[in-house]
């Protein structure tokens, strides 16, 4: 493993950001930290960086104790959200910046300065200021100087949450070619479900200060370990006691078996080439169905059809968790 956590707490007064976490994070993968804002995955990563000490436990890096290593003897990489480039500098000054103040030769500098600009795509922009890029250039930027210095872990923090969906895609495929190349353990913070899962090879996830499931993308997505994971990573719908996706349940108009469950159509949303059915069971409770296009024409399903809903053979389900009751104001006041 190349980064193992160990009981590690955090609090910030009152807050308590992290809650005895213990993970592994192999080496050489991209591994996602995915939660909700204030889960905890960014001091993680802050703890994991040196940035930020733990209350408790240990963090050990490629098998030595750094726990108590200030950030610039734990050979990371770290890049932030809102990058704070040197303004006045080039970008292929900001790149070598890290090299220069370790006083490694000139020729050693320039060669992986090019090196580096080739590998981000930034080749013909050396000599421009990081005002004169864009966003997206910045961050690509701002990935090559973390890379210079070619640490053991590259640590990155919402690296694409200030940028705009489009080019934060774009970017985000980038990053997952990047990694393939030049192989150094990775390990993002986001909260989009949608590039954790894309990207990432494993996921942990973090919310309330405790890890809730690690996997591959594909483990979380098709065996949830509980309500929360599987609402976290995807929409869900409630059908008699298990939460499921609206993309897997079966809707007939016909009865296909003894636990089907009759319901009438409410509403019908087309959401571009999926169709979003709304069905109220006998016994009152709302269940959201997607299907195609071709699915939906197929049935010819309109507000008021009578329809039998069951969950797909093989559909990953959870007990849905009992709503906590309201609060008695009148008790409390």
């Amino acid at each position: 493993m190349s980064i193992e956590i160990a009981g590690v707490s955090k609090r910030f007064g009152d807050f308590v950001a992290l809650d005895n976490v213990s993970v592994s994070i192999p080496s050489g993968r991209l591994t996602a930290l995915l939660g909700p804002s204030g889960g905890g995955k960014s001091t993680l990563l802050r703890i994991i960086a040196g940035l930020e000490r733990a209350d408790s436990g240990r963090v050990e890096i490629e098998g030595v104790d750094a726990t108590d290593l200030p950030p610039q003897k734990r050979n990371v990489g770290f890049v932030f959200q809102h990058y704070a480039a040197f303004k006045h500098m080039s970008v292929r000054r900001n790149v070598g910046f890290g090299l220069q103040i370790r006083k490694r030769p000139k020729d050693e500098i320039r060669a992986r300065v090019d090196e580096l600009l080739k590998l981000v795509h930034l080749e013909q922009f050396g000599e421009r200021l990081p005002a004169q890029l864009s966003g997206g250039q910045r961050q690509r930027m701002a990935l090559a100087r973390a890379l210079a210095v070619k640490p053991t872990v590259l640590l990155l923090d919402e690296p694409f949450g200030a940028l705009d969906a489009k080019v934060r895609k774009e970017l985000r495929d980038w990053l997952r070619r990047l990694h393939d190349e030049v192989h150094v353990t990775t390990v993002f913070v986001t909260h989009d479900q949608e590039e954790a899962l894309e990207v990432a090879d494993e996921i942990v996830v973090i919310n309330d200060g405790r890890i809730e499931q690690v996997g591959s993308p594909d483990d979380l997505y098709d065996r949830p370990a509980n309500d929360f994971v599987m609402k976290f990573l995807g929409p869900v719908t409630q059908l008699g006691d298990q939460l499921v996706r609206p993309h897997d349940l079966q809707l007939g108009l016909t009865p296909g078996g003894p636990d089907d469950v009759t319901g009438t159509v409410s509403r019908v949303t087309r959401i571009g080439f999926e169709i979003r059915i709304d069905v109220t069971t006998a016994g009152g409770q709302e269940v959201i169905v997607t299907l195609t296009r071709n699915e939906f024409l197929g049935l010819g399903l309109e507000a008021g059809t009578t329809v039998h809903l069951r969950i797909a053979p093989g559909s990953p389900t959870t007990p849905a968790r009992a709503a906590a009751p309201e609060p008695d104001l009148a008790a409390t006041a």
